[in-house]
């Protein structure tokens, strides 16, 4: 019994490591080729897998950059959460949690996945459900902010739209714009004092220090 696992373990890793090595190799191409200009053949060559392997794991193309997404997602979710820990008051924590995550979506690389290649390679419909994890951390941080006092009972699924939804919306008038430093210190203007109004406060920052 300890060899099989030993067995299971060792095919486990074996997977993990050309799923991985995929995924890497397209992103990498998908960043600087784009979505459509990239081959199943050129993903298998950057990884140095064969075509069989690319398909045993993946279904096509769209399927690897669905991975590719999912996996810039998750490392988005990882950023809002710590910029949300890193303060104290649960406000400043959400408001943290905004601009980090508006400032990384710009990220070039990142920006080129979700911002350039997504639309195209994966529709709304399937990028919403993705995105699904970035928006629940917003209702969240709301809750806790609602629950220690720092804003007033608001309902949450309408504010978390509003705010991942106005983001995202945000970081993609920045990539298009043609000073785009000065489109993300507008931006962060503007989401500062949308914050101050969800907090009924008249400038940014937690109610309490009003008080």
């Amino acid at each position: 019994m300890a060899g099989n696992t030993g067995v299971r373990r060792s095919q486990h890793e074996r997977t993990r490591a050309t799923t991985g090595a995929l995924v890497a190799a397209a992103r990498e191409l998908f960043v600087s080729d784009g979505f459509s200009a990239t081959s199943v053949d050129e993903i298998c060559a950057r990884a140095g897998v064969t075509r069989g392997a690319f398909y045993h794991h993946f279904t096509n193309k769209e399927h690897v950059f669905r991975e590719v997404y999912a996996a810039d997602q998750k490392a988005l979710a990882v950023i809002v959460r710590q910029a949300f820990r890193a303060e104290r008051d649960p406000w400043d924590g959400m408001a943290a949690a905004c601009r980090r995550l508006l400032e990384a979506s710009l990220e070039p690389s990142v920006r080129q996945i979700t911002l350039v290649e997504a639309p195209g390679a994966l529709g709304w419909s399937a990028m919403r459900d993705i995105q699904a994890g970035c928006k629940e951390l917003m209702r969240r941080g709301l809750t806790i902010a609602i629950e220690a006092g720092c804003i007033p009972p608001r309902p949450l699924e309408p504010v978390a739209s509003l705010l991942y939804g106005g983001i995202c919306e945000m970081a993609l008038d920045i990539a298009r714009a043609p000073d785009q430093h000065t489109a993300l210190e507008d931006s962060l203007t503007e989401l500062n004092l949308t914050l101050a109004s969800i907090a009924h406060h008249p400038t940014p920052g937690c109610m309490h220090k009003g008080q």
